[in-house]
């Protein structure tokens, strides 16, 4: 990876989830992780690991590829942290998916084994998953006060953890639409990129069911946040529908900004950081907030059971809450910033992002947001089997 000060987003490395399912492998080769078996519940509190931080000053973390700023650098976040606090960091960018991830590790966390990591950063909607099954151990409030001070209020009081009990956000981002003015005039909601004549067959859509169903309820007038079985068949018979039309292109996850720049396709579904990077190198990729609003998600921090450096890990966590630190990794990436302060400190970092919509959304941004309820493990289940098959064509 080039040590770029802008660099390839988190979003825009995703390769299993984007590129599989048109590079020979099959969509329902992808989800096999959700259907199978019902994966062993943990009892809370009897998978735990003993915590060594005290005297094995190392910390273990699975992240995303490009979602911290360069760590060659002397004085990057990372560098800094190893060397306040005299812990070695093995950090290691392998989580290139959620379920991915998931099946890589959830023999052994269902066996109460360990996974020889002390952190792992997870999208909402698969953090929610592993806490419910009691694979992740309750976090030390009193090791994070800048985390319980801090966290922006929009990202406070989750459903499936309200009270930080397990997770810590570590970056955010919206979803909503990319264009090529080039090629093609705004696109202002997701009603017209999925129907609109002169698109037709010059859209893609993303590969994460959460981002685009959430859009797909709302083109069906329903609530992504709360909605009932037969309000799912209308959104995912919609999406049927248009993609039988041939309306959509495809379903991509790392590679549709090279599609949108080259003007392959005229318009998409996208995620923030990626569009406001890609923007600057191709000043025709516009972002649009649609008229349905724009779909809100985190990458969150979580200790899985059996980590045994848990107060090294709840010193990354706290530290990361800084402003000062949270402005130079929000610098680097340009994804929503979760921490109260860091617009303020953007201001000796990089004047140019403060005020920035994508980076530091205002309360009237926010509030036009939704994400995806929490699903049961059927439920789930049964709607990623839908989702495989309108995938599939």
């Amino acid at each position: 990876m080039a040590d770029s000060p802008i660099g390839p987003s988190r979003r825009g490395v995703l390769k299993v989830a984007g590129g599989a399912a048109f590079a020979g492998l099959s969509v329902a080769a992808l989800k096999l992780p959700f259907f199978g078996v019902a994966p062993a519940i943990q009892e809370a509190g009897q998978c735990l690991g003993t915590d060594v931080s005290e005297t094995d000053k190392r910390l273990i973390i699975s992240n995303w590829p490009a979602y911290i700023d360069p760590r060659k650098k002397k004085t990057s976040t990372f560098n800094v942290f190893q060397e306040r606090y005299g812990i070695t960091v093995d950090y290691t960018d392998d989580v290139n998916d959620n379920a991915e991830f998931y099946a890589k590790v959830k023999n052994q966390l269902a066996a109460c084994q360990p996974i020889n990591r002390d952190i792992m950063v997870l999208t909402d909607w698969m953090a929610a998953k592993m806490i419910g099954l009691g694979w992740i151990q309750p976090l030390n409030a009193a090791n994070i006060p800048n985390v319980t001070e801090r966290l922006i209020q929009p990202l406070r009081d989750r459903a499936w953890d309200p009270d930080l009990t397990y997770h810590v956000p570590w970056q955010s981002g919206l979803t909503g639409i990319a264009y090529n003015a080039k090629v093609t005039g705004e696109v202002g909601s997701f009603e017209e990129l999925i129907s609109r004549d002169d698109l037709k067959g010059r859209v893609t859509l993303l590969t994460e069911m959460r981002d685009t169903m959430a859009f797909m309820l709302k083109v069906v007038g329903a609530d992504p946040d709360e909605f009932d079985q037969s309000e799912w068949e209308s959104a995912i018979d919609r999406l049927r529908q248009a993609v039988n039309d041939g309306h959509i292109r495809s379903f991509n996850g790392n590679d549709y900004l090279n599609d949108l720049a080259s003007g392959n396709i005229a318009a998409c579904e996208a995620w923030s950081g990626d569009v406001i990077q890609a923007s600057l190198e191709s000043p025709d990729i516009k972002w649009v907030v649609p008229e349905e609003g724009l779909s809100l998600w985190s990458d969150n921090m979580l200790v899985p059971n059996l980590a045994t450096h848990q107060t090294n890990a709840e010193l990354w966590m706290n530290y990361y809450y800084e402003p000062e630190v949270a402005a130079k990794l929000a610098a680097w990436n340009w994804y929503i910033c979760p921490v109260e302060g860091a617009e303020k400190a953007m201001e000796k970092v990089d004047p140019s992002l403060v005020g920035n919509q994508l980076v530091f959304p205002d309360a009237d941004t926010l509030a036009n947001t939704f994400s995806f309820m929490s699903l049961d493990e059927a439920t789930a289940t049964a709607y990623e089997r839908d989702w495989a098959d309108v995938q599939g064509g």
